[in-house]
């Protein structure tokens, strides 16, 4: 709990700092030693419980901080970078808040050992998970800078971002590679994973491939026909919501309304 408790109050300081940048028109990297202990001590705190459990832990809570470690990792190297660092300011506190539900209520189940093929596709579905997930967060910032711009309201933030024909490209090559993860999830399940369609498992995978057709509809309506602005957002949202309803959708109904492992 000491581990969650310092990674949340890192998180917590980086994204103050962000945000205050942001307010002040500052690029400033002041925002990168506290985002990169909280990184680090987000990472030790599945590293050592994975470690005593002598497993990898993907329940609920376990699943969710992983992603959100991945995606504040992703945030970090965009920011340093020099690209939007300012998606710290959503991302951070997300990940500070799953960090610590992970070690309030995360340590329920005991975890049961995988064979590297099942944690190679377990690895690819949280990598997906958290590159898509950033996407969303992209999506829902092209969204706002979109309809500021349109209604003439020039508010300071939108010098955070870089310019909307950049965020919007930006958010494609997200989805691109985030689509590219989801489709070594899909094949890692159907050569790995036994009984796919199963009873427990054929919602997920239902859900998975619904999200993967409209990732990819989204990518290809973009190559052929330029597609953009609020329908890029509209289908982004649209898929991302599939693609959570397919595991954490499923694993909280099972979880934590039936009490089912």
């Amino acid at each position: 709990m000491t581990l969650a408790f310092i990674a949340t109050l890192a998180y917590l300081i980086a994204a103050g700092l962000l945000a205050r940048g942001v307010a002040r028109d500052d690029h400033g990297r002041a925002w990168l030693v506290p985002a990169l202990a909280a990184l680090g001590l987000h990472a030790a705190l599945h590293a050592t419980t994975w470690h005593a459990a002598g497993a990898l832990d993907l329940h609920f809570f376990s699943a969710l901080s992983i992603v959100g470690l991945g995606m504040g990792i992703l945030t970090t190297l965009f920011g340093a970078s020099g690209r939007m660092a300012a998606l710290g300011v959503i991302v951070f506190p997300i990940a500070a808040i799953v960090a610590l539900a992970y070690a309030s209520y995360g340590h329920v189940h005991t975890p049961s050992p995988l064979d590297w093929r099942l944690q190679l596709h377990a690895w690819c579905a949280l990598l997906a998970y958290a590159t898509l997930g950033i996407a969303a967060v992209i999506a829902v910032l092209l969204w706002a800078q979109e309809r500021a711009l349109r209604r003439r309201e020039f508010h300071g933030w939108l010098r955070a971002f870089p310019p909307l024909t950049e965020l919007e490209s930006l958010l494609f090559r997200t989805i691109a590679v985030g689509f590219g993860l989801l489709t070594a999830t899909l094949l890692t399940g159907v050569l790995f994973v036994e009984n796919l369609f199963a009873q427990h498992l054929v919602h997920k995978t239902v859900l998975s491939v619904l999200s993967w057709l409209v990732f990819g509809g989204l990518l290809l309506g973009r190559w052929r026909r330029g597609w953009r602005g609020s329908k890029a957002v509209r289908w982004t949202l649209v898929a991302m919501v599939l693609l959570l309803l397919a595991f954490f959708g499923s694993q909280f109904v099972l979880e934590l309304v039936l009490k089912r492992v």
